[in-house]
């Protein structure tokens, strides 16, 4: 019996085959799509319905790749030749809210804006806040470690997640951390998981570390800056003078200029950057002061409003960066992430690098730590070798300036060559071995992070 056979007999109308739902799994919003087509896309109610796939697929050694609401940004969802899609997008169900304990026990397919909606009804949020909130899944931010725009003060998913529930390739089910806010027995399998992208196990369930709603006033402080390089370092002076805002966000001029034209504002300034500030709770007045007066200092023309619904709107320009971008071309949205004092030295390298290859690389930037978003625009499906040779250097740049390849995307398949340069080939050995531990015969998002030929 054939593994579709094998699926279809075991989950029915799960298991879907429709040319258009093939076509839509080959690809996430990176741009890059699998090659071939997988098998099948199995929609998962339940566990009982992942551990069924993931049975059939230990037993005719079929791979399997894990994938939410396809919102990635790396490749790691993108199911291809003979493959098996295992979507856990219609798992949203919420267990259990313990607002006495501050969690909650959730299936991985809910929607993160969803889940802040119905936690903010018993006075509680879950702090992971990505530019994708409104269409990315829980589960998709546990598989990247997904950031997001208010971790600086809030910390990022790793920080958020206390326990998992996952299957492991050979459909055992492992209830792995706790519901305690200590706890240090054995090692710490839950934070191994997080961010491991689909290649140690499928997460069913997750029990999160929740906060109350934050009292009182929310302040926005926006400042323009005359170039990017000034706006970096305003932020790395906020960072070092220590007040804590909640979020800080950096647009350069191209990514102004083209979230301008896509929401049909006034144009920007020729060469400005701007910072979007907020600070929030008891102190929020004061520390929007403070800040204000730091970014006047660096020569940024500085507003600050008290008004919540204002503020909102003011984000809302930078959460419009990923369409706009769209509108301009085929995007390649990348992710490296500096100390936070490297900033405006990361912003020189990137100027560089768009003298000596003649592009325009539009960036924004989580200024408040360190974690930044240049794109590529091109034209087609892939991106060219020039592309891909300006990236090599921005990777390589921010590495040396002692920072890292992704701070919330991930490696999926289109960072995997550039993995062991970041690692050493010793760590990235040992990190290769761990996934086997978990997955003995490789069937679980094969080709992805830990590529044989990186």
């Amino acid at each position: 019996m054939s593994v579709l056979a094998q699926l279809t007999a075991v989950l029915g109308e799960l298991v879907d085959t429709a040319p258009a739902t093939l076509e839509d799994a080959r690809a996430d919003k990176s741009g890059h799509a699998a090659p071939g087509r997988p098998l099948a896309v199995v929609h998962a109610e339940t566990v009982e319905h992942v551990q069924s796939v993931m049975r059939i697929a230990t037993e005719t050694r079929t791979p399997v790749v894990v994938r939410g609401a396809g919102t990635g940004l790396a490749g790691a969802a993108n199911g291809g030749e003979g493959e098996i899609v295992l979507s856990t997008r219609r798992m949203t169900a919420i267990r259990e809210i313990r607002a006495d304990d501050l969690l909650a026990v959730v299936e991985p397919g809910i929607l993160n804006a969803d889940l802040n909606d119905l936690l903010a009804e018993h006075g509680l949020w879950w702090a992971p806040d990505p530019a994708s909130r409104a269409i990315s899944t829980v589960g998709g931010n546990i598989a990247t470690g997904a950031g997001g725009l208010l971790c600086a003060k809030y910390g990022v998913v790793r920080d958020a997640v206390l326990g998992l529930d996952l299957v492991l390739a050979d459909g055992r089910l492992l209830h792995l951390g706790h519901r305690s806010v200590k706890g240090v027995t054995g090692l710490d399998l839950t934070s191994l998981v997080i961010g491991s992208e689909g290649t140690l196990g499928v997460v069913v369930g997750a029990t999160l570390k929740l906060r109350r709603l934050v009292e009182g006033t929310t302040c926005t402080v926006t400042a323009t800056f005359p170039d990017v390089r000034s706006a970096a370092a305003a932020s790395a002076a906020v960072t070092a003078s220590g007040v804590q805002p909640a979020i800080m966000e950096l647009m350069d001029a191209a990514s102004l200029a083209a979230v301008a034209a896509l929401l049909d504002l006034p144009l920007p300034a020729a060469g400005s950057a701007q910072l979007t500030i907020q600070t929030d709770g008891p102190a929020a007045v004061a520390e929007a002061t403070t800040i204000a007066a730091i970014l006047s200092a660096h020569h940024g023309e500085t507003q600050v409003s008290h008004d919540r619904e204002e503020g909102e709107r003011l984000l809302a320009i930078r959460r419009a960066m990923h369409p706009a971008m769209s509108a301009l071309g085929t995007t390649l949205i990348e992710d490296v992430s500096v100390p936070r004092s490297a900033m405006p030295a990361m912003f020189d390298e990137i100027a560089r690098i768009e003298k000596a290859y003649s592009m325009s690389i539009p960036t924004v930037a989580h200024a408040g730590d360190g974690n930044l978003h240049p794109n590529f625009i091109f034209e087609g499906a892939e991106p060219p070798p020039v592309v891909w040779a300006a990236a090599d250097e921005l990777f390589r740049a921010a590495i040396a300036l002692g920072g890292t390849l992704t701070g919330e995307h991930g490696i999926g398949t289109l960072k995997s060559r550039w993995l062991a340069d970041e690692l050493g080939d010793d760590q990235w050995e040992l990190q290769r071995q761990i996934t086997r531990v978990f997955d003995p015969l490789g069937i679980l998002n094969p080709g992805k992070v830990f590529a044989v030929d990186a």
